[in-house]
C-alpha cells in the first residue's frame, strides 16, 4: 500500500486470539480471549491514535500556528507518538517527563527532534502535569494538546478503536482497557453504550500507590477531565508484579511482546474470564510494546528490581 505520510498508517490493528492464556475452566466453558494489538502502530502504542487526533484537533481549531510549539507531559508513549506526528508536520515539540522514564523512550523522542524537560521522578505523572501546565501558563509560545482534558482523546477511540473491535468481532461481550487518562476506556464505553449496550467495558486500574507504567489509580488524587467512570462496568485493581508477570506470559505463549500496561489489561481480562458466561468473547487492549522496557528488566529481570526501575513512571493514556 502507498501512503502520503506516516499518520495514514494508524489504526486497523488486528485482533489475535490468545486462548492459551485462559485457565482450563474458562476454556472448557467456551470462553475466548483476544488481544487488540495496538502495539503494531508506528511508535508501538495506542497513543499513535491519540497523538494524531490531538494534533489534528489543534490545527482544526487554529491554535497551532507558525511560531507555536507543542508542549505535553508524558512518560513516553504519548510523547513518542507526538514526536512522530509533529516531526512529520515540522512542528516543534517539548516533552515534560518524569526523570526516571526508560532510556529507550528518551532516545526515541530525541531522535525525532523533541526537547525533553525532566520533572521530579518521585512526583510521578502528577509532577509532570503540574510542571507542563506551569510552563504553558508562563510562555505563550506553548500549546498543550492536554490529553487529560481534550475530548479529541476519547473521541478517537469512539470513532476508530471501538468500531474496529465490533467489525472484527461482532459477538464481542467484554473489552478491557487500561485506566490512565481515561481516553481509551471512555471512548470505547461511549461507542458500545450506543451501538451494543450488552458489551461490558472494564478498566484495569493500579492499586493506590502501585506503579504500573502507563496507568494510574484514581485514588492517588487526580481524575482526568475526559474520564467517564459511570459508563464502565467496573474498575479492577491490579498490582505491578501481576502486570509484569502477565506481560511475560503473553510474550512467551503468543509471541506478542508487550509492556506492563498491557500486562495489566491482560491480568484483568483473566480475572473477568473466571466469572464470565459460557461462550463469552473477551478483548483486552494490548496497548504498548515491550521493547521500551528492556532496560528496566521486562524480559527476564528480577521482579523487585523492575518494580523499582519503573517507580514513579506511571503517566499515560
Amino acid at each position: 500500500m502507498r501512503y502520503e505520510q506516516i499518520g495514514e498508517v494508524i489504526g486497523g490493528t488486528p485482533l489475535i486470539r490468545v486462548d492459551a492464556l485462559l485457565p482450563e475452566a474458562a476454556r472448557a466453558k467456551g470462553i475466548h480471549l483476544f488481544a487488540k494489538v495496538e502495539l503494531l502502530g508506528p511508535t508501538g502504542s495506542i497513543k499513535d491514535r491519540t497523538a494524531k487526533a490531538l494534533i489534528d484537533d489543534l490545527l482544526f481549531k487554529g491554535l497551532l500556528t507558525p511560531g507555536k510549539e507543542l508542549l505535553e507531559p508524558t512518560s513516553g508513549n504519548t510523547g513518542a507518538a507526538l514526536a512522530v506526528h509533529a516531526a512529520a508536520r515540522s512542528i516543534p515539540l517539548t516533552l515534560v517527563m518524569p526523570a526516571n522514564v526508560t532510556e529507550e523512550r528518551r532516545a526515541f523522542v530525541r531522535a525525532l527532534g523533541a526537547t525533553i524537560i525532566d520533572s521530579p521522578a518521585d512526583q510521578g505523572s502528577n509532577g509532570a502535569v503540574l510542571l507542563a501546565r506551569a510552563m504553558a501558563k508562563g510562555d505563550t509560545k506553548y500549546v498543550m494538546p492536554d490529553q487529560y482534558s481534550n475530548q479529541a482523546n476519547p473521541k478517537v477511540h469512539e470513532v476508530t478503536t471501538a468500531p474496529e473491535i465490533l467489525t472484527d468481532l461482532p459477538e464481542v461481550d467484554v473489552v478491557v482497557a487500561g485506566l490512565g487518562t481515561g481516553g481509551t476506556a471512555t471512548g470505547l464505553a461511549r461507542y458500545f453504550v450506543r451501538e451494543k449496550p450488552s458489551v461490558k467495558i472494564w478498566a484495569a486500574e493500579p492499586m493506590p500507590g502501585e506503579k504500573v507504567t502507563g496507568l494510574r489509580s484514581l485514588e492517588d488524587g487526580f481524575t482526568p477531565e475526559v474520564m467517564e467512570t459511570e459508563l464502565l462496568a467496573g474498575r479492577v485493581l491490579v498490582n505491578s508484579r501481576d502486570s509484569i508477570m502477565a506481560a511475560r506470559a503473553l510474550a512467551r505463549s503468543s509471541g506478542i511482546l508487550a509492556g506492563p500496561s498491557t500486562g495489566a489489561t491482560l491480568a484483568v481480562a483473566l480475572r473477568v474470564a473466571r466469572d464470565a458466561a459460557p461462550n463469552s468473547n473477551i478483548v483486552f487492549i494490548a496497548c504498548d510494546a515491550g521493547w521500551k522496557y528492556f532496560s528496566a528488566g521486562l524480559g527476564d529481570g528480577n521482579l523487585d528490581e523492575m518494580e523499582d526501575a519503573l517507580e514513579g513512571d506511571v503517566f499515560w493514556w
